[in-house]
This record gives structure tokens, C-alpha cells and sequence, in this order.
């Protein structure tokens, strides 16, 4: 759960950065790219998460 939200925050604060033109213009937005922007910070904090529980056990 707590990646999701940091995929959420993360990504929207990414997707802004990099496609804020398409947003605040009339233009078309690269859904693909939109995707895997919020797929990246989910993978790297899920990643985090079993790294660390893994290190415990």
C-alpha cells in the first residue's frame, strides 16, 4: 500500500515535470509514458520494501 501512494505522489509530481505543456495546452498526452512514469517509482519503493524485509529475516 505504502508504495502505491508513493507511486501516486510520485509519479503525478513526474508526469507534471515532464509532460506539464500537454497539461496546460491543448495538446495530446503520451499515455504510454504517463504509465510507465508511475510505474517506475512503484517498482523502486515495492523493490525498497522487499529489499529491507529480506535483509531482516
Amino acid at each position: 500500500m505504502r508504495a502505491l501512494r508513493v507511486a501516486l505522489v510520485v509519479g503525478t509530481i513526474l508526469n507534471v515535470v515532464n509532460q506539464g505543456s500537454q497539461f496546460s495546452s491543448p495538446g495530446e498526452i503520451d499515455i504510454m509514458r504517463a504509465m510507465l512514469t508511475y510505474a517506475v517509482p512503484y517498482f523502486v519503493a515495492t523493490y525498497g520494501a522487499y529489499s529491507a524485509y529480506r535483509q531482516k529475516a
